[in-house]
Order: structure tokens, then C-alpha cells, then sequence
């Protein structure tokens, strides 16, 4: 069942419940209270009619001091023509349940409770269904000249039980209209309230079909409001999930791609000059070009499986951090460089203050070596490299590379730390490169709890920047 039925449902049964059992409970409460005024009409009027009696048979039945049952029945006759209301009844009975007088014009039952051991002060009252009809019998002992009789005084209460019967068929025809409207109501409602749940469902729909850019506009301050914040927040985290996961995707297609490109390369020549030599018969000047050929391409795979290596330790292997003074690695560094800064001519300017990082040092060492690295491989010949030293306003120490080389395109600043990604594809060619260094810088970073952030401009230079937490 849709969530708007069940609201639907449940409000309407409820409704009719409460509306139902509060009607009955009222029209009950009124027809209880309409039933003890009209008893106590009825007691008041049996006392005032007993009261006449007792006068009646104090001055009128009196004066020979016998009981006179004729003159009871004639007196109480003109007696009961001074009451205007016909739906009051006498019914004066002797010790022995016989009638003395009486004006009902219906039979009651023979068992009459009320009739058992009377009293002249205290009053028995019953209520009794006779026919079609209800009836209220009140009943006392009256002692006329020393008779000690029943006296009963009868009210027709039909019209109370009349009026209740009449109160139900109209709340029955009230409760059918109201229950009709609520209906229409309830469901307009329910359709209403739950509008935002149908376009969180419609929202989640396209979202399994992958469409991970969908979100849903609800403006409340509801709880429906409040999850529907929380859906787009949601979904806002799986898009950028799913793009991340879809961007490692792609890195790692490229990464075995570009591998497999790598090892392709210096596979075919050493076999092709293996063939070659193989079924070639022994000529000296070809045997040594192709030996020759075939240790360089070995050599080559080599060094892509060492680097490779380096990737897959740097990953996985804890290292030892100890704190050092970097100044002085720098200063060692520009020492082992020298022969590839000469061949250049190029300048390496260190500056800055001396400061102790936590690290370690011959990762530190392999890492600002690739920068440089990079940097003589970009930079021109009588040019300078700076590599400076400094804290920034937030107190974190910084290493960087600034090199006045030919720079890097926007577009490729996003991927240059991809393995096998190079900028300059025609470098690979004369410097045999395999495109893995900045990988391996990002990796060594991430250990130090660095980051590398690089800022270039096209033949202006380059500048990398190792910023430690």
C-alpha cells in the first residue's frame, strides 16, 4: 500500500472511530439526562398527587371514619381531571393487588417488582417497556382511614426513547456526510503532504539509472523538507564519489595501457634483433649493433621495473621518520648534480633558513632530485634553477623547485602526476624516460604527509612546491 493510502486510511478509520464513539457517548449522555429530569418530573408529580390524596382521604373519606372505596375511585376521577397532562396514570391497588382505582388503558405484567413490600416513606420507580410504549412506575404505601394501600403514579415516557431514536437518525445521516467530505478531503491531503516523498522516489529512480547529477527541489522546513536536504547532500557525495571512482578508472586504464605500451616498445626490438641475429649468419659490426641494441632495450626494462617497484614499496612499506636539517640535504644534493648543472651551464641558487623536517632522508633525497631532474630536462641552456626554503603564514615548511624552463599547458597540470603521462612525448625518445617520476614524487610526498602543488605558465617556468602539514 502507497504511503498517501495509508495516511488516507488510517486518518479516516480513525476519524470514524472517534467521531463515531464521541457521537454515541453524547447522544447517550443526553438522553440519560433527559431521562432523570423526566424522573424527577415524574417523582415530583407522584408527590404532589399523593400529597392531594392524603388530603382527600383526611377530610373528604374521613368523616365516618371508614374506608370508603367508592368515594376514593369518584374523588380521585374529579381529582385527576385538574391535570391537563394525559400521559400521567393512577393506579391505587388494596394489600391484595386489587384494584381500588385505576385510569391505565394498558395491561402491565404480572410481576411487578415495584409492587414488593412498599413503604409509605419511600418510593420505588421502574421503568418498563409495555407494547410500543415506555412507561415510568413510581410506587409508595398511602394510608387512607387506617387502609394501607398501593399507590402507583404511571408516566408515559415513549417520547424520551422517541427523541433518542430520532437524535441517532440524524447523526447517522450527519456521520455519512461528514465521513464523505473527510474523505475528499483526507485524500486531497494525503496526495498533498506525500507530493515531496513521489519526487524524493522519482529523484532516487533516475539516480539508479545514473544519472548521479539529479537532485530534488523541496523547500520546507519539515521533516520531509530536512530529508530532502540530506538526499541531495547525499547524492552531491555519491556524484563526486562516482566521479572520482570513474577518474581512478580511467587513471588506471591509461596506467595499464601506457604499460603495456612501455614494455612493448623494447620487447619488439630485442626480439627483432634476436630473430635478426639468430638466423643471420656471424657478422661482427651486426652482431655488436644488435647486442648492443638488445642490452639498452634490456636495460630499459630495467629501469621501468625498478621505478615500478618504487611505486608499488612506496605504497605499502612503513618508513622510518626521523627529524633532519634540510638545508644541508639541499646542499649535498646541488653537490651530486653538479656534473648535469655543468653540462648545461645551468645555475642551482638554494635559499632560505635552515629548519628540521621530520623525514625520511633518502626519500626526501630521491623526491627534490626528480624535481630538479625535471627541471634541467625543461629548462635551457645558461638558465638558473632556484630552489628555496621558506615557512608560509601558516608555519609549514615548504621546498621549492622554480625552474625558468618552458613551462606546462593548463590542461596538463591535471595529469602530469599519472604514471606514464608525459608533457614532452618527444623526451621520452632522447632521454628514455618512462614517464614515472612525478608519480613517484606524489607517492613520496603522501608519505612525508606532504602535498605537491605545481604552478606553470607556458615559456615562462615552472615552479613545484612540497608543502608538509
Amino acid at each position: 500500500m502507497k504511503f498517501w493510502k495509508k495516511i488516507f486510511t488510517y486518518h479516516f478509520i480513525l476519524f470514524v472511530i472517534i467521531f463515531n464513539l464521541g457521537g454515541v457517548f453524547l447522544i447517550e449522555n443526553m438522553h440519560s439526562l433527559s431521562l432523570d429530569r423526566e424522573i424527577e418530573r415524574g417523582l415530583s408529580e407522584h408527590l404532589s398527587i399523593y400529597s392531594g390524596v392524603q388530603l382527600i382521604g383526611k377530610y373528604r373519606l374521613n368523616y365516618d371514619e371508614k374506608f370508603n372505596k367508592g368515594m376514593l375511585s369518584l374523588t380521585m376521577g374529579d381529582y385527576l381531571e385538574s391535570f391537563h397532562d394525559k400521559r400521567i396514570y393512577i393506579e391505587i391497588l388494596d394489600r391484595y393487588d386489587n384494584i381500588v382505582f385505576s385510569n391505565l388503558d394498558f395491561n402491565v405484567f404480572k410481576q411487578r417488582e415495584e409492587l414488593k413490600n412498599p413503604y409509605i416513606d419511600k418510593r420505588k420507580y421502574v421503568i418498563r417497556d409495555i407494547g410500543d410504549k415506555t412507561f415510568l412506575f413510581i410506587t409508595n404505601l398511602l394510608d387512607v382511614s387506617g387502609e394501607q394501600l398501593k399507590f402507583t403514579c404511571v408516566r408515559d415516557v415513549t417520547h424520551i426513547y422517541e427523541d433518542r431514536t430520532k437524535v441517532y437518525y440524524f447523526f447517522i445521516k450527519l456521520d455519512i456526510i461528514i465521513s464523505i467530505i473527510l474523505a475528499f478531503g483526507s485524500y486531497i491531503l494525503s496526495k498533498h503532504i506525500t507530493r515531496p516523498i513521489d519526487k524524493l522516489v522519482n529523484s532516487i529512480q533516475i539516480i539508479e539509472n545514473g544519472n548521479f547529477s539529479e537532485r530534488v527541489d523541496i523547500k520546507s522546513n519539515d521533516e520531509i523538507g530536512i530529508l530532502s536536504n540530506h538526499f541531495n547532500n547525499m547524492a552531491s557525495v555519491i556524484e563526486e564519489k562516482m566521479n572520482q571512482l570513474k577518474k581512478n578508472i580511467d587513471e588506471k586504464q591509461r596506467f595499464i595501457d601506457n604499460l603495456t605500451h612501455e614494455i612493448k616498445t623494447p620487447l619488439t626490438s630485442i626480439i627483432g634483433y634476436a630473430d635478426f641475429l639468430r638466423n643471420t649468419k656471424y657478422n661482427e659490426y651486426a652482431f655488436s649493433k644488435g647486442l648492443n641494441s638488445i642490452f639498452k632495450q634490456g636495460k630499459r626494462l630495467e629501469t621501468l621495473s625498478s621505478k615500478m617497484m618504487d611505486l608499488i614499496v612506496f605504497k605499502r612499506e612503513n618508513f622510518v621518520m626521523k627529524k633532519g636539517n634540510i638545508k644541508n640535504i639541499l646542499m649535498e644534493i646541488k653537490e651530486v648534480l653538479k656534473p648535469k648543472l655543468k653540462n648545461k651551464n645551468i645555475e642551482l641558487v638554494i635559499s632560505g633558513q635552515d629548519m628540521e623536517i621530520v623525514m625520511e632522508k633518502d626519500l626526501i633525497e630521491n623526491l627534490i632530485i626528480n624535481l630538479i631532474d625535471n627541471a634541467l630536462k625543461a629548462s635551457c641552456e645558461n638558465s638558473k634553477i632556484n630552489l628555496k626554503l621558506y615557512k608560509n603564514e601558516n608555519s609549514k615548511p615548504i621546498i621549492e623547485v622554480n625552474d625558468e624552463g618552458i613551462g606546462i599547458k593548463e590542461g596538463d597540470l591535471a595529469k602530469i602526476f599519472e604514471p606514464f603521462y608525459m608533457v614532452d612525448k618527444s623526451r621520452k625518445k632522447t632521454n628514455g624516460s618512462a614517464g614515472l617520476g612525478l608519480s613517484i614524487c606524489n607517492q613520496i610526498a603522501k608519505i612525508h604527509k606532504a602535498k605537491l602543488s605545481i604552478e606553470s605558465k607556458l615559456n615562462i617556468g615552472t615552479s613545484v612546491k612540497i608543502i608538509f602539514d
